[in-house]
Protein backbone atom coordinates (compact mmCIF):
# COMPACT_ATOMS: atom_id res chain seq x y z
CA UNK A 1 0.00 0.00 0.00
CA UNK A 2 1.57 3.44 -1.07
CA UNK A 3 1.42 6.28 1.02
CA UNK A 4 -1.53 7.94 -0.80
CA UNK A 5 -3.76 4.83 -0.56
CA UNK A 6 -3.17 4.50 2.81
CA UNK A 7 -4.23 7.78 3.50
CA UNK A 8 -7.45 7.79 1.31
CA UNK A 9 -8.43 3.84 3.74
CA UNK A 10 -7.25 6.33 7.03
CA UNK A 11 -10.02 9.39 5.69
CA UNK A 12 -12.91 6.67 4.80
CA UNK A 13 -11.83 5.78 8.16
CA UNK A 14 -12.28 8.81 9.91
CA UNK A 15 -15.78 9.53 7.76
CA UNK A 16 -16.89 6.13 9.34
CA UNK A 17 -16.02 7.25 13.29
CA UNK A 18 -17.50 10.89 12.12
CA UNK A 19 -20.75 9.43 10.90
CA UNK A 20 -21.24 7.35 13.90
CA UNK A 21 -20.39 9.97 16.57
CA UNK A 22 -22.58 11.97 14.61
CA UNK A 23 -25.39 9.70 15.09
CA UNK A 24 -24.58 9.23 18.76
CA UNK A 25 -24.66 12.81 19.28
CA UNK A 26 -28.31 12.79 17.38
CA UNK A 27 -29.30 10.34 19.79
CA UNK A 28 -27.97 11.95 23.06
CA UNK A 29 -30.34 15.10 22.19
CA UNK A 30 -33.51 13.23 21.81
CA UNK A 31 -32.90 11.03 25.11
CA UNK A 32 -34.82 10.97 27.51
CA UNK A 33 -32.37 9.60 30.44
CA UNK A 34 -34.97 6.21 31.49
CA UNK A 35 -34.23 2.98 31.42
CA UNK A 36 -36.24 2.65 28.89
CA UNK A 37 -35.26 4.63 26.98
CA UNK A 38 -31.07 3.90 27.14
CA UNK A 39 -32.06 0.08 27.33
CA UNK A 40 -34.74 -0.30 24.46
CA UNK A 41 -34.41 2.91 22.60
CA UNK A 42 -37.90 3.28 23.98
CA UNK A 43 -39.29 0.36 21.56
CA UNK A 44 -40.10 2.60 19.06
CA UNK A 45 -38.67 0.87 16.15
CA UNK A 46 -40.23 -1.13 13.10
CA UNK A 47 -39.76 -4.77 12.17
CA UNK A 48 -37.70 -3.85 9.57
CA UNK A 49 -35.51 -1.11 11.60
CA UNK A 50 -34.95 -3.69 14.20
CA UNK A 51 -33.99 -6.41 11.47
CA UNK A 52 -31.74 -4.57 9.96
CA UNK A 53 -29.91 -3.51 13.55
CA UNK A 54 -30.27 -7.35 14.31
CA UNK A 55 -28.36 -8.20 10.90
CA UNK A 56 -25.87 -5.59 12.25
CA UNK A 57 -25.27 -6.93 15.32
CA UNK A 58 -25.16 -10.60 14.17
CA UNK A 59 -22.79 -9.88 10.66
CA UNK A 60 -19.42 -9.25 12.76
CA UNK A 61 -16.02 -9.13 12.09
CA UNK A 62 -16.07 -13.00 12.44
CA UNK A 63 -18.51 -13.12 9.50
CA UNK A 64 -16.80 -10.69 7.20
CA UNK A 65 -13.14 -11.27 7.97
CA UNK A 66 -12.84 -14.29 10.16
CA UNK A 67 -15.14 -16.60 7.99
CA UNK A 68 -14.32 -15.89 4.60
CA UNK A 69 -10.61 -16.45 6.01
CA UNK A 70 -11.43 -19.70 7.08
CA UNK A 71 -12.60 -21.06 3.92
CA UNK A 72 -9.61 -19.52 2.39
CA UNK A 73 -7.58 -21.47 4.24
CA UNK A 74 -9.31 -24.73 4.75
CA UNK A 75 -12.31 -24.54 2.24
CA UNK A 76 -15.48 -27.02 2.68
CA UNK A 77 -14.51 -26.92 6.73
CA UNK A 78 -14.25 -23.59 6.96
CA UNK A 79 -18.00 -23.21 4.97
CA UNK A 80 -19.29 -25.17 8.02
CA UNK A 81 -18.92 -21.92 10.32
CA UNK A 82 -21.52 -20.17 7.80
CA UNK A 83 -23.76 -23.08 8.46
CA UNK A 84 -23.93 -23.25 11.37
CA UNK A 85 -24.30 -19.12 11.98
CA UNK A 86 -27.18 -19.55 9.55
CA UNK A 87 -29.53 -22.28 10.79
CA UNK A 88 -29.20 -21.31 14.67
CA UNK A 89 -31.27 -18.35 13.53
CA UNK A 90 -34.55 -21.43 13.09
CA UNK A 91 -33.92 -22.16 17.10
CA UNK A 92 -34.35 -18.28 17.60
CA UNK A 93 -37.17 -18.14 15.54
CA UNK A 94 -38.97 -21.08 16.77
CA UNK A 95 -38.21 -20.80 20.34
CA UNK A 96 -37.05 -17.52 21.94
CA UNK A 97 -37.44 -14.77 20.05
CA UNK A 98 -41.56 -13.57 20.57
CA UNK A 99 -41.36 -15.80 24.19
CA UNK A 100 -38.38 -13.64 25.30
CA UNK A 101 -39.92 -10.45 23.92
CA UNK A 102 -43.48 -11.00 25.99
CA UNK A 103 -41.72 -12.02 29.84
CA UNK A 104 -38.84 -10.03 29.48
CA UNK A 105 -37.99 -6.11 29.87
CA UNK A 106 -34.39 -5.33 28.72
CA UNK A 107 -32.28 -8.08 29.84
CA UNK A 108 -32.26 -12.58 29.90
CA UNK A 109 -32.48 -12.35 33.69
CA UNK A 110 -35.61 -10.71 33.46
CA UNK A 111 -37.44 -13.58 31.66
CA UNK A 112 -36.08 -16.16 33.75
CA UNK A 113 -36.80 -14.03 36.88
CA UNK A 114 -40.63 -13.99 36.02
CA UNK A 115 -41.10 -16.83 38.01
CA UNK A 116 -38.50 -17.49 40.20
CA UNK A 117 -36.78 -15.21 43.14
CA UNK A 118 -35.06 -12.50 41.76
CA UNK A 119 -31.63 -11.78 43.54
CA UNK A 120 -29.77 -14.97 42.90
CA UNK A 121 -30.74 -15.65 39.02
CA UNK A 122 -29.73 -11.72 38.13
CA UNK A 123 -26.45 -11.98 39.95
CA UNK A 124 -25.86 -15.59 38.09
CA UNK A 125 -27.38 -14.21 34.59
CA UNK A 126 -25.53 -10.83 35.19
CA UNK A 127 -22.36 -12.48 35.54
CA UNK A 128 -22.71 -15.15 32.68
CA UNK A 129 -23.88 -12.08 30.32
CA UNK A 130 -20.60 -9.99 30.73
CA UNK A 131 -18.52 -13.02 30.52
CA UNK A 132 -20.12 -13.93 27.12
CA UNK A 133 -20.36 -10.44 26.11
CA UNK A 134 -16.34 -9.76 27.05
CA UNK A 135 -15.29 -13.03 24.72
CA UNK A 136 -17.69 -11.56 21.53
CA UNK A 137 -15.63 -7.87 22.04
CA UNK A 138 -12.22 -9.69 22.14
CA UNK A 139 -12.94 -10.69 18.85
CA UNK A 140 -14.14 -7.72 16.85
CA UNK A 141 -11.07 -6.01 18.48
CA UNK A 142 -8.95 -8.36 17.05
CA UNK A 143 -10.60 -7.89 13.64
CA UNK A 144 -9.88 -4.51 13.96
CA UNK A 145 -6.58 -4.55 14.62
CA UNK A 146 -5.72 -6.85 11.64
CA UNK A 147 -7.51 -4.56 9.80
CA UNK A 148 -5.23 -1.66 10.35
CA UNK A 149 -1.64 -3.80 10.47
CA UNK A 150 -2.53 -4.91 6.89
CA UNK A 151 -3.12 -0.99 6.25
CA UNK A 152 0.23 -0.21 7.63
CA UNK A 153 2.42 -3.13 6.27
CA UNK A 154 1.16 -6.08 7.87
CA UNK A 155 3.82 -6.64 10.32
CA UNK A 156 3.32 -3.62 13.09
CA UNK A 157 2.11 -4.59 16.32
CA UNK A 158 2.01 -1.27 17.78
CA UNK A 159 -0.51 -0.62 15.02
CA UNK A 160 -2.96 -3.57 16.35
CA UNK A 161 -2.37 -2.56 19.91
CA UNK A 162 -3.08 1.37 19.44
CA UNK A 163 -6.16 -0.13 16.90
CA UNK A 164 -7.79 -2.28 19.93
CA UNK A 165 -7.18 0.43 22.51
CA UNK A 166 -8.97 3.29 20.00
CA UNK A 167 -12.29 1.20 19.01
CA UNK A 168 -12.66 0.07 22.98
CA UNK A 169 -12.55 3.87 23.36
CA UNK A 170 -15.56 4.59 20.72
CA UNK A 171 -17.42 2.19 21.96
CA UNK A 172 -17.47 3.27 25.18
CA UNK A 173 -18.29 6.94 24.10
CA UNK A 174 -20.97 5.08 21.62
CA UNK A 175 -22.80 3.39 24.68
CA UNK A 176 -22.15 5.94 26.90
CA UNK A 177 -24.00 9.19 25.10
CA UNK A 178 -26.09 7.53 22.82
CA UNK A 179 -27.75 4.32 24.58
CA UNK A 180 -29.81 1.93 22.62
CA UNK A 181 -31.30 4.38 19.89
CA UNK A 182 -27.53 5.52 18.63
CA UNK A 183 -26.56 1.92 18.94
CA UNK A 184 -29.44 0.49 16.55
CA UNK A 185 -29.35 3.11 13.95
CA UNK A 186 -25.42 2.82 13.26
CA UNK A 187 -26.09 -0.83 13.30
CA UNK A 188 -29.09 -0.28 10.21
CA UNK A 189 -26.11 2.50 8.47
CA UNK A 190 -23.48 -0.32 9.01
CA UNK A 191 -25.82 -3.41 7.71
CA UNK A 192 -26.81 -1.42 4.80
CA UNK A 193 -22.84 -0.36 4.02
CA UNK A 194 -21.70 -4.35 5.11
CA UNK A 195 -24.54 -5.72 2.38
CA UNK A 196 -23.46 -3.17 -0.40
CA UNK A 197 -19.88 -4.59 0.37
CA UNK A 198 -20.36 -7.96 0.11
CA UNK A 199 -22.94 -7.34 -3.00
CA UNK A 200 -19.69 -5.96 -4.86
CA UNK A 201 -17.16 -8.05 -4.24
CA UNK A 202 -19.27 -11.48 -4.60
CA UNK A 203 -20.44 -9.89 -8.00
CA UNK A 204 -16.95 -9.20 -9.11
CA UNK A 205 -15.68 -12.44 -7.74
CA UNK A 206 -18.08 -14.26 -9.95
CA UNK A 207 -17.43 -11.66 -12.95
CA UNK A 208 -13.46 -13.05 -12.85
CA UNK A 209 -14.79 -17.06 -13.39
CA UNK A 210 -17.55 -15.93 -16.39
CA UNK A 211 -20.53 -16.81 -13.37
CA UNK A 212 -19.50 -20.33 -13.27
CA UNK A 213 -19.26 -21.61 -10.02
CA UNK A 214 -17.64 -24.94 -10.78
CA UNK A 215 -14.55 -23.10 -12.32
CA UNK A 216 -14.26 -21.02 -8.96
CA UNK A 217 -14.26 -23.94 -7.00
CA UNK A 218 -11.34 -25.99 -9.07
CA UNK A 219 -9.76 -22.78 -9.13
CA UNK A 220 -9.45 -22.50 -5.57
CA UNK A 221 -8.38 -26.13 -5.38
CA UNK A 222 -5.64 -25.74 -7.58
CA UNK A 223 -4.33 -22.48 -5.80
CA UNK A 224 -4.83 -23.64 -1.62
CA UNK A 225 -2.22 -25.91 -1.80
CA UNK A 226 -4.54 -28.75 -0.98
CA UNK A 227 -5.52 -30.24 -4.30
CA UNK A 228 -9.11 -31.14 -4.33
CA UNK A 229 -9.18 -32.05 -0.46
CA UNK A 230 -9.38 -28.36 -0.25
CA UNK A 231 -13.24 -28.94 -1.25
CA UNK A 232 -13.85 -32.23 0.86
CA UNK A 233 -14.78 -32.52 4.43
CA UNK A 234 -11.25 -33.02 6.93
CA UNK A 235 -9.07 -30.20 5.90
CA UNK A 236 -9.35 -28.86 9.22
CA UNK A 237 -11.68 -30.96 11.61
CA UNK A 238 -10.37 -34.88 10.30
CA UNK A 239 -7.75 -37.10 10.77
CA UNK A 240 -7.10 -37.45 14.88
CA UNK A 241 -10.28 -37.94 16.91
CA UNK A 242 -10.09 -34.95 18.97
CA UNK A 243 -10.50 -32.91 15.73
CA UNK A 244 -14.09 -34.76 14.99
CA UNK A 245 -14.84 -34.18 18.06
CA UNK A 246 -14.30 -30.02 17.84
CA UNK A 247 -16.27 -30.32 14.78
CA UNK A 248 -19.34 -31.97 16.78
CA UNK A 249 -18.38 -29.40 19.65
CA UNK A 250 -18.61 -26.17 17.44
CA UNK A 251 -21.63 -27.16 15.66
CA UNK A 252 -23.37 -27.41 18.92
CA UNK A 253 -22.14 -23.99 19.90
CA UNK A 254 -23.33 -22.44 16.60
CA UNK A 255 -26.21 -23.50 16.39
CA UNK A 256 -26.96 -23.08 20.31
CA UNK A 257 -24.76 -20.25 20.91
CA UNK A 258 -26.77 -17.54 19.04
CA UNK A 259 -30.26 -18.00 21.03
CA UNK A 260 -27.89 -17.16 24.33
CA UNK A 261 -26.37 -14.10 23.00
CA UNK A 262 -26.68 -11.43 25.61
CA UNK A 263 -27.07 -8.34 23.09
CA UNK A 264 -29.05 -10.35 20.79
CA UNK A 265 -31.46 -11.10 22.89
CA UNK A 266 -32.09 -7.01 24.31
CA UNK A 267 -32.51 -6.33 20.23
CA UNK A 268 -36.26 -8.24 20.65
CA UNK A 269 -37.02 -5.67 23.47
CA UNK A 270 -36.44 -2.15 21.31
CA UNK A 271 -39.57 -3.21 19.32
CA UNK A 272 -43.16 -2.44 20.39
CA UNK A 273 -44.88 -6.32 20.49
CA UNK A 274 -43.77 -9.42 19.88
CA UNK A 275 -45.40 -9.74 16.48
CA UNK A 276 -42.72 -7.21 15.84
CA UNK A 277 -39.72 -9.15 17.60
CA UNK A 278 -40.85 -12.09 15.19
CA UNK A 279 -41.42 -10.20 12.37
CA UNK A 280 -37.99 -8.75 13.26
CA UNK A 281 -36.34 -12.27 13.05
CA UNK A 282 -38.12 -12.92 9.68
CA UNK A 283 -36.21 -10.02 8.19
CA UNK A 284 -32.90 -10.06 9.84
CA UNK A 285 -32.95 -14.54 8.28
CA UNK A 286 -33.06 -13.35 5.07
CA UNK A 287 -30.41 -10.46 5.32
CA UNK A 288 -27.93 -12.56 7.07
CA UNK A 289 -28.85 -15.70 4.67
CA UNK A 290 -27.95 -13.53 1.64
CA UNK A 291 -24.74 -12.57 3.54
CA UNK A 292 -23.44 -15.61 4.38
CA UNK A 293 -23.93 -16.96 1.22
CA UNK A 294 -22.02 -14.20 -0.27
CA UNK A 295 -19.08 -14.96 2.46
CA UNK A 296 -18.54 -18.09 1.16
CA UNK A 297 -18.14 -16.80 -2.82
CA UNK A 298 -15.41 -14.66 -0.69
CA UNK A 299 -13.76 -16.83 1.01
CA UNK A 300 -13.47 -19.37 -2.08
CA UNK A 301 -12.60 -16.42 -4.64
CA UNK A 302 -9.82 -15.68 -2.04
CA UNK A 303 -8.60 -18.61 -2.10
CA UNK A 304 -8.94 -18.99 -6.46
CA UNK A 305 -7.66 -15.50 -6.83
CA UNK A 306 -4.54 -15.33 -4.27
CA UNK A 307 -3.69 -18.44 -3.00
CA UNK A 308 -3.60 -20.10 0.50
CA UNK A 309 0.39 -19.46 0.97
CA UNK A 310 -0.64 -15.71 0.40
CA UNK A 311 -3.19 -15.17 2.85
CA UNK A 312 -1.59 -17.00 5.25
CA UNK A 313 1.48 -15.43 4.89
CA UNK A 314 -0.47 -11.74 5.43
CA UNK A 315 -2.35 -13.34 8.08
CA UNK A 316 -1.95 -17.08 9.68
CA UNK A 317 -5.41 -17.05 10.94
CA UNK A 318 -6.71 -15.78 7.77
CA UNK A 319 -8.57 -12.55 9.09
CA UNK A 320 -7.20 -10.39 5.98
CA UNK A 321 -8.66 -12.63 3.12
CA UNK A 322 -11.13 -10.45 1.84
CA UNK A 323 -8.83 -7.01 2.02
CA UNK A 324 -6.61 -8.54 0.07
CA UNK A 325 -8.75 -10.09 -2.09
CA UNK A 326 -10.51 -6.60 -2.57
CA UNK A 327 -7.17 -5.09 -3.78
CA UNK A 328 -6.38 -7.76 -6.41
CA UNK A 329 -10.31 -7.76 -7.46
CA UNK A 330 -9.90 -3.67 -8.22
CA UNK A 331 -6.66 -4.75 -10.34
CA UNK A 332 -4.05 -5.05 -8.01
CA UNK A 333 -1.53 -3.23 -5.75
CA UNK A 334 -0.09 -1.34 -8.83
CA UNK A 335 -3.22 -0.22 -9.83
CA UNK A 336 -5.52 2.50 -8.76
CA UNK A 337 -8.94 0.36 -8.31
CA UNK A 338 -7.46 -2.01 -6.38
CA UNK A 339 -6.05 0.26 -3.52
CA UNK A 340 -9.14 2.57 -3.40
CA UNK A 341 -11.58 -0.79 -3.31
CA UNK A 342 -9.33 -2.06 -0.68
CA UNK A 343 -9.71 1.37 1.02
CA UNK A 344 -13.23 1.09 0.82
CA UNK A 345 -14.14 -2.35 1.88
CA UNK A 346 -11.37 -1.68 4.58
CA UNK A 347 -14.19 1.05 6.59
CA UNK A 348 -16.66 -1.03 5.48
CA UNK A 349 -15.02 -4.16 8.08
CA UNK A 350 -14.03 -1.62 10.68
CA UNK A 351 -17.78 0.37 10.46
CA UNK A 352 -18.93 -3.54 11.33
CA UNK A 353 -16.20 -3.60 13.77
CA UNK A 354 -17.42 -0.06 16.03
CA UNK A 355 -21.16 -1.24 15.53
CA UNK A 356 -20.64 -4.65 16.52
CA UNK A 357 -18.75 -3.55 19.91
CA UNK A 358 -21.09 -0.69 20.58
CA UNK A 359 -23.82 -3.63 20.30
CA UNK A 360 -22.16 -5.60 22.58
CA UNK A 361 -21.42 -3.33 25.06
CA UNK A 362 -24.60 -1.91 25.51
CA UNK A 363 -25.49 -5.44 26.37
CA UNK A 364 -23.07 -6.29 28.71
CA UNK A 365 -23.50 -2.52 30.50
CA UNK A 366 -27.67 -3.32 30.77
CA UNK A 367 -26.66 -6.89 32.40
CA UNK A 368 -23.98 -4.87 35.00
CA UNK A 369 -26.65 -2.09 36.09
CA UNK A 370 -29.81 -3.61 35.55
CA UNK A 371 -29.21 -7.27 37.32
CA UNK A 372 -25.90 -6.66 39.48
CA UNK A 373 -26.43 -3.50 40.65
CA UNK A 374 -29.87 -3.35 40.75
CA UNK A 375 -29.65 -6.25 43.43
CA UNK A 376 -26.79 -6.12 45.50
CA UNK A 377 -27.40 -2.24 45.93
CA UNK A 378 -30.36 -1.28 48.91
CA UNK A 379 -31.25 1.55 46.05
CA UNK A 380 -32.51 -1.06 43.70
CA UNK A 381 -33.10 0.55 40.03
CA UNK A 382 -32.42 4.34 41.34
CA UNK A 383 -29.20 5.63 39.40
CA UNK A 384 -29.31 2.41 37.33
CA UNK A 385 -28.32 4.16 34.48
CA UNK A 386 -24.95 5.66 35.38
CA UNK A 387 -24.10 2.59 36.94
CA UNK A 388 -24.57 0.70 33.25
CA UNK A 389 -22.34 4.15 31.61
CA UNK A 390 -19.95 3.33 33.94
CA UNK A 391 -20.07 -0.07 33.45
CA UNK A 392 -19.60 0.69 29.79
CA UNK A 393 -15.84 1.95 30.68
CA UNK A 394 -14.93 -1.26 32.82
CA UNK A 395 -16.25 -4.18 30.01
CA UNK A 396 -14.27 -2.12 27.08
CA UNK A 397 -11.31 -2.09 29.27
CA UNK A 398 -11.86 -5.90 29.79
CA UNK A 399 -12.01 -6.08 26.60
CA UNK A 400 -8.90 -3.79 25.41
CA UNK A 401 -6.74 -6.50 27.83
CA UNK A 402 -7.98 -9.47 26.41
CA UNK A 403 -7.89 -8.37 22.76
CA UNK A 404 -4.29 -7.71 23.12
CA UNK A 405 -3.47 -10.57 24.55
CA UNK A 406 -5.42 -12.90 21.82
CA UNK A 407 -4.32 -10.65 18.34
CA UNK A 408 -3.13 -14.04 16.45
CA UNK A 409 -5.89 -15.79 16.86
CA UNK A 410 -8.45 -15.97 14.15
CA UNK A 411 -11.78 -14.07 15.00
CA UNK A 412 -14.16 -16.74 13.76
CA UNK A 413 -12.99 -19.01 15.95
CA UNK A 414 -13.02 -16.57 18.91
CA UNK A 415 -16.53 -15.76 18.11
CA UNK A 416 -17.63 -20.31 18.28
CA UNK A 417 -15.76 -19.67 21.95
CA UNK A 418 -18.26 -17.04 23.22
CA UNK A 419 -21.26 -19.01 21.38
CA UNK A 420 -20.48 -22.13 23.62
CA UNK A 421 -20.41 -20.57 26.73
CA UNK A 422 -23.46 -18.83 25.41
CA UNK A 423 -25.15 -22.14 24.90
CA UNK A 424 -23.64 -23.47 27.73
CA UNK A 425 -24.61 -20.63 30.59
CA UNK A 426 -27.67 -18.81 29.20
CA UNK A 427 -29.37 -20.86 26.65
CA UNK A 428 -30.38 -23.35 29.63
CA UNK A 429 -32.17 -21.72 31.89
CA UNK A 430 -33.78 -19.79 29.26
CA UNK A 431 -35.33 -22.78 28.21
CA UNK A 432 -36.36 -24.39 31.71
CA UNK A 433 -37.55 -21.02 32.25
CA UNK A 434 -39.78 -20.69 29.40
CA UNK A 435 -41.46 -24.65 29.09
CA UNK A 436 -40.75 -26.68 32.54
CA UNK A 437 -43.28 -26.29 34.97
CA UNK A 438 -40.94 -27.53 37.65
CA UNK A 439 -38.56 -24.97 37.42
CA UNK A 440 -37.13 -23.69 40.71
CA UNK A 441 -34.35 -20.82 42.08
CA UNK A 442 -31.96 -23.32 42.42
CA UNK A 443 -32.31 -25.19 39.36
CA UNK A 444 -31.80 -21.42 37.20
CA UNK A 445 -28.78 -21.04 39.62
CA UNK A 446 -26.91 -24.54 39.20
CA UNK A 447 -27.83 -24.26 35.58
CA UNK A 448 -26.00 -21.01 34.86
CA UNK A 449 -23.03 -21.37 37.36
CA UNK A 450 -22.96 -25.31 35.88
CA UNK A 451 -22.68 -24.31 32.46
CA UNK A 452 -20.81 -21.00 32.38
CA UNK A 453 -17.88 -22.27 34.87
CA UNK A 454 -16.86 -25.47 33.01
CA UNK A 455 -17.09 -23.78 29.68
CA UNK A 456 -14.47 -20.56 30.66
CA UNK A 457 -12.38 -23.39 32.80
CA UNK A 458 -12.58 -25.69 29.68
CA UNK A 459 -10.99 -22.89 27.25
CA UNK A 460 -8.37 -21.92 30.03
CA UNK A 461 -6.89 -25.45 29.45
CA UNK A 462 -7.80 -25.97 26.12
CA UNK A 463 -4.94 -25.49 23.41
CA UNK A 464 -6.28 -22.56 22.52
CA UNK A 465 -4.59 -20.40 26.21
CA UNK A 466 -1.25 -23.09 25.82
CA UNK A 467 0.56 -26.34 24.44
CA UNK A 468 0.06 -24.81 20.62
CA UNK A 469 2.20 -23.07 18.46
CA UNK A 470 -0.97 -20.26 17.93
CA UNK A 471 -2.03 -20.16 21.42
CA UNK A 472 -2.27 -17.17 23.72
CA UNK A 473 1.00 -18.55 25.65
CA UNK A 474 2.46 -20.76 23.02
CA UNK A 475 5.40 -20.89 25.17
CA UNK A 476 3.39 -22.78 28.21
CA UNK A 477 2.06 -25.94 28.21
CA UNK A 478 -0.97 -26.52 30.66
CA UNK A 479 -3.38 -28.00 28.06
CA UNK A 480 -4.89 -31.11 29.74
CA UNK A 481 -8.37 -30.69 28.06
CA UNK A 482 -7.83 -31.78 24.27
CA UNK A 483 -10.31 -29.95 22.59
CA UNK A 484 -10.31 -26.31 21.67
CA UNK A 485 -14.34 -25.48 21.75
CA UNK A 486 -16.01 -26.54 24.78
CA UNK A 487 -19.24 -26.69 23.78
CA UNK A 488 -19.40 -30.76 23.65
CA UNK A 489 -18.90 -31.04 27.08
CA UNK A 490 -20.41 -28.12 28.72
CA UNK A 491 -23.50 -27.44 26.85
CA UNK A 492 -25.33 -30.56 28.63
CA UNK A 493 -23.71 -29.91 31.89
CA UNK A 494 -25.77 -26.29 31.33
CA UNK A 495 -28.59 -28.55 30.94
CA UNK A 496 -27.85 -31.23 33.95
CA UNK A 497 -26.89 -29.06 36.12
CA UNK A 498 -30.24 -27.00 35.47
CA UNK A 499 -32.51 -30.76 36.18
CA UNK A 500 -29.82 -31.65 39.14
CA UNK A 501 -30.80 -28.16 41.44
CA UNK A 502 -34.07 -28.40 40.21
CA UNK A 503 -34.84 -32.33 41.04
CA UNK A 504 -32.88 -31.84 43.92
CA UNK A 505 -34.27 -28.10 45.56
CA UNK A 506 -36.64 -28.08 48.66
CA UNK A 507 -38.79 -25.58 47.10
CA UNK A 508 -42.23 -25.91 45.91
CA UNK A 509 -42.68 -24.43 42.34
CA UNK A 510 -45.63 -21.54 41.81
CA UNK A 511 -48.16 -22.96 39.84
CA UNK A 512 -49.86 -19.72 39.84
CA UNK A 513 -46.52 -17.63 38.61
CA UNK A 514 -45.94 -20.58 35.87
CA UNK A 515 -49.21 -20.21 34.43
CA UNK A 516 -49.21 -16.93 34.31
CA UNK A 517 -45.88 -16.68 32.70
CA UNK A 518 -46.99 -19.18 30.12
CA UNK A 519 -50.01 -17.07 29.30
CA UNK A 520 -48.23 -14.32 29.08
CA UNK A 521 -45.17 -15.55 26.57
CA UNK A 522 -47.76 -17.07 24.25
CA UNK A 523 -50.14 -14.46 24.74
CA UNK A 524 -48.65 -11.09 25.16
CA UNK A 525 -51.28 -10.13 27.74
CA UNK A 526 -49.28 -7.72 29.98
CA UNK A 527 -46.08 -7.96 28.69
CA UNK A 528 -44.14 -4.29 28.93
Amino acid sequence: MTGSHQTLTLVLFSAVIAVTLAITTWASRRRRGSPEEFYAGGRLFSPMENGFAIAGDYMSAASFLGISGLIALYGYDGMLYAVGFLVAWLVVLLLVAELVRNCGRFTLADVVTARLRERPVRIASGVSSVTVSVLYLVAQMVGAGSLVALLLGGTSGAARSWTVIGVGALMVVYVSCGGMRATTWIQIVKAVLLLGGAVTLTVLVLLRFGGDLGALLGGAAERSGHGWDFLAPGLRYGGAWTHRLDFISLGLALVLGTAGLPHILSRFYTVPTARAARRSVVWSIGLIGAFYLMTIVLGFGAAALLGGGTVRASDPAGNTAVPLLSLELGGGAGSTGGPVLFAVVAAVAFATILAVVAGITLASSAAVAHDLYASLSRRGSRGEVGVARIAAVGVGAAAIGLGLLAQHLNVAFLVGLAFAVAAAANLPVLLYALFWRRFTTKGAVWSVYGGLVPAVVLVAFSPVVSGAPGALFPQLDFAVFPLENPGLVAIPLGFLFGWLGTVTSREVPDEAKHAETEVRSLTGAGAV
